[in-house]
Formats: structure tokens, sequence, C-alpha cells
């Protein structure tokens, strides 16, 4: 039933039209949607290098299934479980990620692959009643640099004319700083650390298996993929971040060899953090708050990709559809991903 909605979907938005079969892996749809990867393996001694970049924003407060105002974000940290908000609460966040990623076939079923990753993130904040700069008051604080590597295998269990079976073996390495301070909240007076959504990585090794099946057709392929981010252990400022799982399934339609649109349906489900860092107290602010971390969201991904002269341009918009947030959180509203391969 997903499968035919999508297609359908596709038909209406964008058409359809015949062209010549060829080499089915060598259209402009041969990749996942942009806000994807690991769906696919090189040829043994064939390098691929990408360039990536995402956005993803968020706006406003959500306590479980409904929006809250800044004003009632701050009320609603004074009935919670733990208290929070007295020092600030987040008003909206700008997520921005640029990502070097390099692939390279080792033989017809294993390719090995890596990711640099520079993550940017700015959030803004309306101060709360116990906030010695005073309440109501508005600041914004910044946080850039490198993030996690990201290395892995992509192992081709099974392939045939129309199918590709890829299982990935990822992980990622802790190189990214998570712990640094700030005096914006309080306008200088003292000096805190930023809270969870704000550091840079998660301090521990992740491992990232997941699973890919594709199938090619005459006019497109169609996808699922279920992905996963497990951290082991606890980083040494004595906390580990939630487990991830994500299940994405997806159409891309081709209406020429250079040219395809796609649609994605993404669950992502996250569990709340483990263990706590003694230095951000629940209090503060509700993004220190480790039970206030997990929760499911449903996305939509609409997206399209060329192929031009061996350059494959990937973009994708995807708007967020229902979210249910444990505690307060952060809603997100959208992100936008973008990308450019060549393969040599």
């Amino acid at each position: 039933m997903i499968r035919k909605l999508l297609w359908v979907g596709c038909v209406v938005a964008f058409g359809s039209q015949a062209f010549g079969h060829g080499d089915l892996r060598s259209r402009a749809d041969k990749h996942a949607p942009a806000g994807l990867m690991g769906d696919h393996v090189h040829e043994p001694g064939e390098w691929m290098v990408e360039y990536r970049y995402m956005n993803m924003y968020m706006d406003g407060n959500r306590a479980g299934t409904r929006r809250l105002s800044d004003a009632e974000s701050i009320a609603f940290g004074a009935t919670s479980d733990p208290v929070t908000n007295r020092g600030a609460s987040p008003s909206s966040m700008t997520h921005e990620m640029h990502m070097l990623h390099v692939m390279r076939g080792m033989t017809d079923d294993i390719t090995l692959y890596t990711m640099i990753m520079l993550p940017s993130i700015t959030m803004d904040h309306i101060r709360g009643p116990m906030n010695p700069a005073g309440a109501g008051s508005y600041f914004t604080t910044h946080n850039s640099g490198f993030g996690d590597t990201t290395i892995g295998a992509l192992l081709r269990l099974y392939s045939d004319a129309d199918d590709d079976l890829i299982l990935n073996l990822g992980g990622s390495l802790p190189t990214a700083d998570i712990f640094r301070t700030t005096r914006e909240p309080t306008g200088g007076m003292m000096e805190q650390p930023l809270p969870y959504p704000m550091r840079l990585g998660s301090g521990t090794f992740n491992a990232r298996p997941g699973i890919t099946w594709k199938r090619y057709f005459d006019h497109g392929s169609f996808g699922t993929q279920f992905q996963t981010d497990l951290p082991i252990g606890r980083n040494y400022r004595d906390y580990s971040v939630g487990d991830e799982f994500r299940l994405n399934t997806w159409y891309s339609h081709v209406l020429t060899d250079h040219f395809s649109t796609s649609l994605r349906i993404e669950n992502l489900w996250r569990t709340n953090y483990g263990g706590a860092d003694p230095m951000s107290p629940d209090a503060l602010i509700s993004t220190n708050v480790e039970s206030f971390r997990g929760g499911y969201t449903l996305n939509l991904g609409v997206g399209a990709a060329a192929l031009l002269n061996g350059h494959l341009l990937n973009v994708e918009i995807v708007p967020m559809l229902h979210q249910d947030l444990d505690g307060i959180q952060l809603e997100t509203d959208w992100a936008i991903v973008a990308s450019w391969s060549k393969s040599f």
C-alpha cells in the first residue's frame, strides 16, 4: 500500500514518461534521497567524494504532542517533573551541518567509507523567573567546530538485476568537543556549560548498524532502510546520549535518466539520555534534563536529483508531520539536505 501511494504521488506531482532501460544503477536515482546514506556500494578501486549540507530548524516547544508558547514553556517547567526552565527556556534553534563523505570500493560487495562533520548550532532563549539578568528578556548562544567522525563498511548481501540488499556496519568516533561554557544566559554574571542539544557530539564511541533494501524498476526505484545510532557506555562527563532508530521508506520516480524526484516517509525514535553531567542542573533549563530527550517524530521528504556529466546533485526538503516528545523539548519544524557527489 505504501509503495502504491508513493508511486501515485510521484506520478500526480511530476508526471511520467518512458525512456531507454539501460543500466538501472546509472540513472539519477542511483542514490537514495538526500537525507539518507548507506544505500549503495562502489566497484573495486572506485572512489566517491561527496559534500553534504544539512540545515534543521526548530521553533517553539512541545510537551508530548501539544505546542507551547514561550510563556507556556516557562510555566510548564514550574510544574514538570523535574522542575525546570527556572533560568531560561529555549525558543528556537538552527542546526547546520557541513559534511565531507569519502567512499572507496574494495571488492564487488564491500565498500569502505568515512565522514567528517562540521556542525554549527545557534539557539535562542527567553530568560526565566530565577535568572539574575532579568526574566522575560532574550539571548542567543552559539557553538561550532568538528563533530564526531563516522567510519564504516557497506556489505552487499544480495544483488540481482533489480535488487540490492546492503548491510551497514558503521560507527562514530568521539572527535567532537562536548564541553564548552558560556556567560550569555546570565548576561555575563556567571559561566555555565552549554546544554546537551548544543554540544557537538556524543562523547562516546557509537555503533551505527543498519540495513537497506532497494529495488529498481524501469521508471524508478523503491527502497526501505533501518538505521540505528547506539552509544557505547558513558562519556567523560558521565552521561550517554539516547539510542536512535530510523525507519525510512521511499520511492524515486525517474523522469529521464538524468533527473528524478522522490517521496520519503521517515519514522524516528529516540530514547532519553543515561547518566547526567554534574554541571548541568535540571532546574536551570529543559535542555539540561536527561529525561526530556526522547520521543517519536514522523517526517516527510520531498526531493529531486540531477545527474550531470557524472556529477550527482541531490536535494530534499523534510517537513515534520507529527511529533510526540518526552517532557518539554524544542519541536523540529523542517530540515533541508543538499549534496554534490562525484565517482571516479
